[in-house]
């Protein structure tokens, strides 16, 4: 028996983004507890050097650069963005002097969620599309008839790849906003 969809697809999503959440809120009151907050500092600065680092699985995708598996810098960039993104959590922890920092923690929380909604719509979208062509196969429908009956599926798979279309922008403005907050911290630290 087939997982219901919230179970294959929503809970995970809901699971990633909480424990990202979660492993943030733990580890600065770890810091505030053992008085060692001034590590979130340092946190800020490591973290955006993964996030940065996360961007390979981009300039492979553009070609920029040849070498690397795309799957494996795919998952890389997966994982160096969440990791990443925990670190920058910590960094911010709660302060509420600062509206800057706070609209670049909010794009980055939503950029996260979008990165994860399109990882878990995607891969469902393919998988579906894959299982009802694959069962219309073992029906004995030819391939062009199976192709002719999942053509509305296959467009919808197409459209949702373009989720990339909302993820880049936000992507971008994130970004722009973390820019802003290094270069302000700069000019204006003591």
């Amino acid at each position: 028996m087939e997982k219901p969809l919230l179970i294959k697809y929503v809970l995970p999503f809901i699971q990633w983004y909480a424990l990202m959440i979660g492993l943030a809120i733990g580890i600065d009151f770890l810091l505030h507890f053992f008085h060692l907050v001034f590590i979130g500092r340092y946190l800020g600065i490591i973290g955006t050097f993964f996030v940065v680092g996360s961007f390979v699985y981009s300039l492979r995708k553009r070609k920029i650069i040849q070498s690397g598996s795309p799957k494996k810098l795919l998952q890389l960039h997966e994982y160096l963005a969440w990791i990443g993104s925990i670190m920058l959590l910590v960094h911010a922890g709660i302060h509420f002097n600062a509206w800057l920092p706070w609209m670049a923690i909010l794009m980055l929380l939503i950029t996260v969620g979008s990165g994860l909604v399109g990882k878990f719509l995607l891969k469902k979208a393919n998988e579906s599309l894959k299982e009802r062509r694959l069962a219309l196969l073992n029906a004995g429908e030819t391939k062009e008839l199976a192709d002719k009956q999942l053509f509305f599926d296959s467009i919808t798979v197409d459209m949702m790849k373009k989720w990339r279309v909302v993820h880049l922008p936000i992507t971008l403005l994130l970004s722009v906003l973390a820019l802003l907050h290094i270069i302000s911290i700069i000019l204006f630290s003591k």
